[in-house]
């Protein structure tokens, strides 16, 4: 719908001759990009008593669902908590093979500086920092796949890939081969980053995603920090092949959950009609899982041309571009951290701690806990932040209240960094390394919630763009982080690295949020794609 026919709706809610034709209820929420009207009572003044009636409710009669559910068993907005809960804890299961394999390298850096002969500066230039780069490639390219494929074709090849490539690190010869198995391992494996949000969006109705956003969030931000609390210990005791062994088995059982219970999300609303499934039961599950369905289905979606380009057509958006130079800069000193932890914390004074494997390993478990009290946190304040925001608005929502939920996690986060610089230069107590690194990723993971909501919130069409641009945001800004911290550290001292680190994403955070928050709606209507 264009914006002078939304204002006309606005200025006429009881024109009687406003007919379902004239207003799209299965691609409103898209048309409408940012904005929804979530009161039923609302509802009625906005779009008219005859549209209004024919809007579908939540169960209670509160809300206005978003998007609208078709009368079809096939809508996956239809189908029951327990089917849409299975999915989202399979689709966050894989959202954490990515960082979950590159972060085996953190606990196993020093044995694999041994092995081959060279140093850990080596070890993470050649592997984890290019492994990290490559991670967000791999999802920008996995979205172009999704428009027209599906989304489980796309999450079952990708993690198939990229579990067959770990193996080959696993079982690397030399350095050579071992750099390219991680690269590759991360091109393919980062797919679940992308599809998640897509399933997210494709399950859940609008009031509900920031809460299942945040569940999903929380298992690609904690599992960076997974494999080093785990694997730290058994590296400390036997081969580092046994951590790329035994991850290997955990994206084996990944594949496995998707090749036996994840279900194609994807569902054709705004194709008039909605096609029909090309075939049914076993046939049409093992044929979504390989990818002929969505080969069958490519004739209602976008082009392979369009696919490409898509990406390129959001970026340069204001309201999405200016929060993911934030987000880039944000999550990426985040990501030096967790790769440089390790060097920090085991290298000989006076440059670190001279701690044992066990005890690197442990520290590890630090930012897990903070993830985790992030991930509860967000749920409730996100939700808070919705409702109340919702209620001051008389029942509709604007997608930049998303943002506020920044405001609380930028004095965290410099808290964090200031704590954790101190904390190394001046050799304080593992109580001030814990401290500062914990705050940090609860800051880390409450903001990258609110990022990812706010701009699927405003690109409501192109949830795997977003998805994807977020994810090569944050790691274009932390693959590099590693070359510079610890030189950096070693010259001027940690306290002024992270001090910097802080006062530049603050300083980012002041230029961008309040101005996205105060012109966005504007912005909104003009840049958005509807």
């Amino acid at each position: 719908m264009s914006s002078e026919g939304k204002h006309d709706l606005e200025k006429k809610p009881q024109e009687p001759s406003l007919t379902e034709q004239e207003i799209d209820l299965y691609s409103f929420h898209e048309q409408a990009a940012g904005r929804l009207v979530i009161d039923p009572e609302e509802a009625k003044i906005e779009f008219g008593e005859a549209v209004a009636s024919r809007l579908k409710l939540s169960k209670d009669g509160s809300r206005v669902l978003w998007p609208q559910p078709t009368d079809s068993p096939d809508d996956p907005q239809n189908w029951s908590d327990r089917r849409k809960s299975l999915l989202l804890i399979i689709i966050t299961l894989a959202a954490i093979v990515p960082d979950f394999d590159s972060g085996i390298g953190i606990a196993a850096i020093f044995k694999l500086a041994e092995q081959y002969n060279t140093t850990t500066g080596v070890i993470n230039n050649l592997t984890s920092n290019w492994s990290i780069f490559l991670l967000g490639w791999g999802g920008l390219t996995a979205v172009m796949a999704i428009r027209r494929l599906g989304r489980l074709p796309v999450l079952f090849w990708s993690q198939l890939l990229s579990l067959g490539f770990l193996v080959g690190a696993t079982f690397a010869p030399n350095l050579k081969t071992f750099t390219a198995m991680r690269c590759l391992t991360a091109f393919f494996g980062t797919a679940p980053q992308v599809t998640g949000l897509y399933v997210v969006t494709d399950l859940y109705p609008f009031h509900l995603q920031a809460r299942m956003l945040n569940f999903w969030t929380m298992g690609f931000i904690v599992s960076p920090f997974i494999s080093p609390f785990a694997f730290g210990f058994l590296v400390a005791r036997t081969s580092w092949r046994w951590a790329y062994g035994i991850g290997s088995m955990y994206g084996a059982i990944v594949v496995l959950l998707i090749a036996l219970f994840m279900e194609e999300t994807m569902y054709d609303r705004t194709v008039k009609p909605i096609p029909a499934r090309p075939s049914t039961r076993l046939r049409y599950r093992i044929e979504t899982l390989v990818g002929l369905t969505g080969l069958k289905m490519q004739k209602y979606r976008l082009s392979w041309t369009q696919s490409f380009l898509s990406p390129f057509n959001v970026v340069w958006r204001p309201h999405i571009l200016s929060l993911l130079v934030f987000e880039a800069l944000l999550f990426g000193f985040g990501i030096g951290i967790n790769v440089t932890n390790a060097v920090f914390l085991g290298s000989p004074p006076p440059v670190g701690f001279a701690w044992s494997q066990f005890a690197i390993a442990g520290a590890y478990g630090t930012p897990i806990v903070a993830v985790i009290l992030g991930e509860l946190v967000g749920r409730y304040m996100n939700d808070w932040i919705m409702n109340f925001t919702i209620r001051r608005n008389n029942g509709v929502f604007e997608a930049e209240s998303r943002l506020w939920a920044c405001y609380v996690a930028m004095p965290l986060y410099i808290c964090g960094f200031v704590v954790l610089g101190g904390a190394f230069q001046k050799h304080l107590s593992p109580g001030a390394i814990v401290m500062g690194w914990g705050i940090a990723e609860m800051a880390i993971m409450i903001n990258t919630v609110a990022v990812y909501a706010y701009c699927n919130d405003s690109f409501p069409k192109h949830q795997g763009e977003v998805s994807a641009l977020i994810n090569l945001s944050r790691t274009l800004g932390g693959f590099a982080v590693a070359y510079f911290q610890v030189p950096w550290a070693v010259k001027h001292g940690a306290f002024q690295v992270f001090g910097v680190e802080a006062a530049i994403v603050a300083g980012l955070f002041l230029l961008v949020v309040p101005a996205v928050q105060l012109k966005g709606s504007a912005i909104r209507a003009r840049f958005s794609l509807h």
